[in-house]
């Protein structure tokens, strides 16, 4: 089979897609889309005679059974500026290829993250690593963002003022703050992709880097959409159970009491009001 070309993803590629104040995500190149995937499941060459809809089928089967290999043919690069704390957030994963520019060899421009005033909140007082759904007042807010500016101003000026006394970039950088925008190349394939969004999508990821795994979901739709849309219908919008989890979804259907309690019950409870996986 032919180098594979799908007319969504070249309308996109190059294209910046604003996230948050001041980051993007471009599509920058990508290998196979929905075709590759139902080719390489059929270990055949060429074209073949499989109609879209039984390539549609299959891509169903395999996503829906974890037959990930076809998946990992279709790779995608992206180009993202993102903030330090983002970044260092989804590096975590570590099933991908990437190029992030150097502060040793750049000079970092002045540019850092500020969230806007209704994502400011207050620590959720029931999750240890999260803010509270609720913002805080808006003078709160406005005070916050504005004690934010004030440190990178400062933190930028020192650095600027130690760069141009000639300290070395890689000593003057160290005192940047998290908030500092940074940039790289993220080549990934599909599998590990759609891996990433699941964690990523999920409610209690951070808001920021939901922000972006949304935007790679609509480029990757673009590359491959059948494969996406079962990634949506049996992944993204749909949960597991444990075994415990199970037995209480049983009693439940055949009119029986349950036997969870406590947390178990709440994070069973939350996977039927959310149908997401925690």
């Amino acid at each position: 089979m032919a180098h594979t070309t799908v007319p969504e993803a070249e309308d996109v590629l190059d294209r910046e897609f604003p996230v948050l104040d001041k980051g993007f995500v471009r599509l920058v190149d990508y290998l196979g889309g929905d075709e590759r995937i139902a080719q390489a499941a059929r270990v055949s060459y060429g074209a073949g005679t499989r109609t879209v809809r039984e390539d549609a089928a299959l891509i169903d089967h395999l996503l829906r059974n974890e037959h990930t290999s076809p998946f990992e043919q279709v790779v995608l690069t992206f180009h993202v500026k993102l903030p330090v704390f983002v970044a260092r957030q989804w590096i975590r994963h570590r099933t991908a290829r990437v190029n992030e520019i150097s502060g040793r060899y750049s000079i970092m421009k002045d540019e850092f993250y500020v969230p806007a005033p209704e994502d400011v909140a207050l620590q959720s007082r029931d999750n240890k690593q999260g803010r509270s759904d609720d913002p805080v007042a808006p003078e709160a807010a406005a005070a916050a963002i504005s004690r934010m500016r004030a440190d990178q101003k400062a933190a930028y000026e020192s650095y600027s003022a130690l760069v141009e006394s000639g300290l070395a970039r890689e000593l003057a950088r160290i005192n940047l703050p998290l908030s500092l925008y940074t940039e790289w190349y993220w080549q990934i394939d599909l599998h590990n992709l759609f891996r990433f969004l699941s964690l990523r999508l999920d409610p209690h990821a951070q808001r920021e880097i939901r922000e972006y795994a949304a935007v790679l979901l609509d480029l990757a739709r673009r590359v491959a959409p059948v494969a996406c849309a079962s990634f949506e219908r049996h992944s993204l919008g749909g949960t597991r159970f444990s075994a415990d989890e199970m037995r209480e979804l049983r009693a439940r259907l055949a009119g029986g009491p349950g036997g969870l309690a406590g947390k178990e019950l709440d994070r069973f409870e939350e996977k039927l009001r959310s149908g997401r996986q925690t």
